[in-house]
């Protein structure tokens, strides 16, 4: 359950637009910038947050991205799962193709609970919390997975 690249730069796109004013676009090019992405891989990216209906997209001179109505309030987990599709919390930590409570691989019974607080964790972050905590200036995009993992030693996970 480790985010792939692709996520992560999901998530800090997401949280990075979500900072800007309600429905004023920017550039892809702005937010490669801003993040130190490639720009034709995040352009992918940024498509498939369209696709996932989080984002719109708006072409010409005053084109750009913006947050979809609402889409502030959607939560790490819906990005994750947009971006690695729903076997992202049910795959075998080990990669073994049948791991389940009654085929258990050897960390089964240890990893399972861990990862139930992970998932609740991701559902608890929404971009509107993230993006709050990055204007407040408490955190940097890119120190928001520690903070998260600060988080979850606090909670005892």
């Amino acid at each position: 359950m480790i985010l792939s690249r692709t996520s992560q730069y999901a998530i800090q796109a997401l949280i990075y637009i979500a900072t800007r004013p309600p429905g004023e676009p920017i550039l892809n090019r702005k937010v490669s910038e801003y993040l130190g992405v490639p720009t034709a891989y995040l352009a992918k990216i940024m498509q498939s947050l369209c696709r996932g209906n989080l984002l719109y997209s708006y072409r010409g001179r005053q084109g750009g991205f913006c947050l979809r109505e609402g889409g502030e309030k959607t939560d790490l987990m819906q990005i994750i799962t947009l971006i690695e599709g729903v076997g992202f919390t049910e795959n075998c930590v080990l990669g073994l193709k049948i791991c389940s409570d009654e085929t258990a691989c050897p960390v089964h019974a240890k990893w399972k609970p861990i990862k139930e607080k992970i998932v609740a964790l991701l559902h608890e972050q929404t971009l509107e919390r993230l993006a709050i905590a990055v204007q407040s200036g408490r955190y940097r995009i890119c120190d928001l997975p520690m903070a998260m993992m600060d988080e979850m030693g606090q909670k005892g996970i």
